[in-house]
């Protein structure tokens, strides 16, 4: 039976199916729909992205190794990055052997602190929050070095504990963390210490953060103490990873961490310089980008093979290799030897890595004591009272034009 007899049959049965007409891909109706969605889509994005106040928040994070700061504003998506800046100061530089910030480290740091602060006046910060974490806590001239950053800088640096330290990584990583594990751990790789903190995800993947622990090991002062410039022997190695095993064991012990891990719901999220600079070496880029090593996924067997061969080389050696910079080749070996003792604790498939930290986390928090919720919940009440009165204005009037009639 032809098409024409079918809806003739159709017809006859009271129920006409009408055959669908396509459009041509290439005809001018198509793109100019395929167009006008482009808009919609835009138009969404933008909205998301569009200030929710007028606020502007500058965060700077001063560790042992690097002075960085994040200038945004929020949105109501989160928020958007206006300027940032990042320097490599070795604030904690001959720490281990001194117990002093050196002079040469400490005017790295006041030239850096004086660059952030120019780009915090040229943005109109309105709202700040400044800290300093291990090397001034554990420097005997740190409230020398704090005087004359007021000083000569004008900002004040809070030294904040580990545990604050802690709180701040896991809530700047917090969009990281996946609702389909029940629990996470969060490693934070520094200069002067490693954080790791393990964490419940709770109903709408909330982190809530169950213990914490701060061990005394970190990039700087490991490499400082085993000379990584030169090719560290096999042994000096394992030394570096027995140190921070021995360090964790009461940590993952307290916490009966294997039982929740043995049974695969246990993520694990790395936030450091050192498993971003392994993942863009892992990605072969050329030069560092953000955007594909935030949030990328990686196998733990890639990044211990990667930790294994950059041991065994020289400074020059792991220079030459793409994807690592001058300021991360000597450093490099002992973040290899601090989480390849991690993946020896945690033995997760999969690390999931973290281009954020600190900064976003003090963002997030002055942003959340800022939301104007309060406020908008007022102003919907008045609105609502007014809209109220008006429909009531408008019953009595419409009732006295009855009662007159």
């Amino acid at each position: 039976m032809n098409s024409e007899n079918n809806n003739q049959a159709g017809k006859a049965n009271g129920r006409h199916q009408k055959t669908p007409s396509v459009l041509p891909a290439g005809s001018s109706e198509v793109k100019a729909n395929q167009k006008k969605q482009n808009r919609k889509n835009q138009n969404r994005k933008n909205q998301k992205r569009r200030p929710v106040a007028p606020n502007i928040y500058g965060a700077i994070d001063l560790g042992t190794n690097n002075c960085r700061l994040l200038v945004a504003q929020q949105t109501s998506s989160g928020f958007k990055v206006l300027d940032s800046f990042s320097r490599v100061v070795r604030l904690g530089e001959g720490l281990g052997k001194t117990g002093a910030l050196s002079k040469d480290a400490i005017d790295r740091t006041i030239e850096a602190l004086d660059i952030c602060v120019s780009k915090i006046k040229r943005r109109g910060v309105t709202h700040m929050r400044n800290v300093a974490t291990q090397a001034c806590r554990e420097a005997s001239n740190c409230d020398a070095f704090i005087e004359r950053v007021e000083k000569e800088v004008r900002i004040k640096l809070h030294i904040i504990d580990p545990m604050e330290e802690a709180r701040l990584a896991v809530l700047g990583c917090k969009a990281l963390l996946e609702k389909k594990y029940s629990r996470a751990i969060v490693f934070d790789i520094g200069g002067g210490s490693t954080e790791l903190i393990w964490v419940k995800l709770c109903r709408g993947g909330l982190p809530e953060i169950i213990d914490w622990t701060s061990i005394p090991f970190g990039v700087v002062n490991l490499s400082e103490k085993y000379g990584t410039h030169e090719k560290i022997s096999d042994g000096k190695y394992k030394e570096m990873k027995q140190s921070i095993l021995n360090s964790v064991a009461a940590f993952v012990e307290k916490n009966d961490m294997q039982a929740h891990t043995d049974q695969g719901k246990v993520q694990l999220l790395g936030t450091s310089g050192t498993i971003t600079t392994l993942t863009a070496m892992h990605l072969g880029l050329e030069t560092y980008d953000r955007n594909q090593v935030d949030g990328a996924r990686v196998s733990s067997v890639h990044i211990r093979a990667l930790c294994q061969k950059l041991s065994v080389l020289n400074y020059d050696e792991r220079l030459a290799l793409r994807g690592i910079g001058a300021d991360r080749a000597d450093l490099v070996v002992a973040g290899c030897a601090i989480l390849e003792s991690i993946m020896d604790l945690w033995p997760i498939d999969e690390i999931r890595v973290a281009d954020r930290g600190i900064r976003e986390g003090m963002l997030l928090d002055m942003m959340e004591s800022h939301r104007p919720l309060q406020k908008n919940r007022q102003n919907n009440k008045q609105r609502s009272r007014n809209k109220k009165r008006s429909r009531n204005k408008k019953v009595r009037k419409d009732q006295k034009q009855e009662a007159a009639q």
